[in-house]
């Protein structure tokens, strides 16, 4: 199962637009001027004389015809605009390397993991990955932009795993509890699957993530770790 991450120069807007693009149910707001713009800055973005754009990101091109809406309005063009950003991610996601502690903030959304010094860093975002192969077998196109299109279960766990297999102790943020906890569901995942990396669990917190910054959740993990005599 593949996952895509935000080039680390992404920011502000350009993020959120990049965002909006793998976004599961697809964003009704998500605009060509903003999706235009994040690919001028990630590559180039040129007008050929058949009034047709052309992008093009790390050597790979998508052609598309002058958009005459103002929003991204079908399945086509967003599998096009993602499959682009699949193709051009350059490397493998590298796994952090071997830190006392990590924390791991996660939700069906996307997992943010913060390196072992906690400090005020960027984090690295995985994000969940529906296969193409979904795309091709809707049979209402609606269903799309109309909030029936489901992220599969654990669609990220895997390289989630991958990342933080360095890591001797791992801190679990999530929300939610039982099944709609993705927290929850990931280490019951890693109980079957990687077992090893489930032996490292140092503790799993539930927080309410839309009301902290990641400073304040930084913070949480700071104070777990003191407090077990972590750090």
């Amino acid at each position: 199962m593949k996952t895509i991450n935000p080039p680390f120069s992404l920011n502000g807007s350009h993020l959120r637009t990049f965002e909006k693009i793998f976004t599961h149910p697809a964003s009704h707001n998500l605009a060509w001027r903003d999706v235009l713009a994040m690919f001028t800055h990630l590559g180039a973005v040129v007008e050929d004389r058949e009034n047709r754009l052309r992008i093009t990101l790390h050597g790979h091109i998508l052609s598309l015809l002058e958009p005459r809406t103002k929003e991204v309005g079908s399945i086509e063009e967003l599998v096009k605009l993602r499959h682009l950003l699949e193709m051009a991610e350059t490397s493998a996601l590298a796994p952090f390397r071997t830190v006392d502690h990590l924390l791991v903030v996660i939700d069906r959304h996307r997992a943010r993991l913060f390196s072992a010094e906690m400090n005020d860093t960027a984090p690295q975002v995985i994000l969940p990955y529906e296969p193409e192969e979904y795309f091709r077998h809707l049979h209402d196109g609606r269903d799309f932009f109309s909030g029936k299109e489901k992220t599969a279960p654990g669609s990220f766990f895997e390289p989630v795993a991958k990342a933080i297999k360095n890591a001797r102790k791992i801190l679990l943020f999530g929300v939610g509890t039982g099944t709609s906890c993705e927290m929850d569901q990931f280490v019951l995942w890693l109980k079957k699957h990687h077992a090893d990396l489930a032996g490292r669990i140092s503790g799993t917190l539930a927080i309410d993530e839309h009301h902290l910054t990641e400073g304040q959740i930084l913070a949480k993990a700071r104070e777990f770790y003191g407090h077990h005599c972590l750090l």
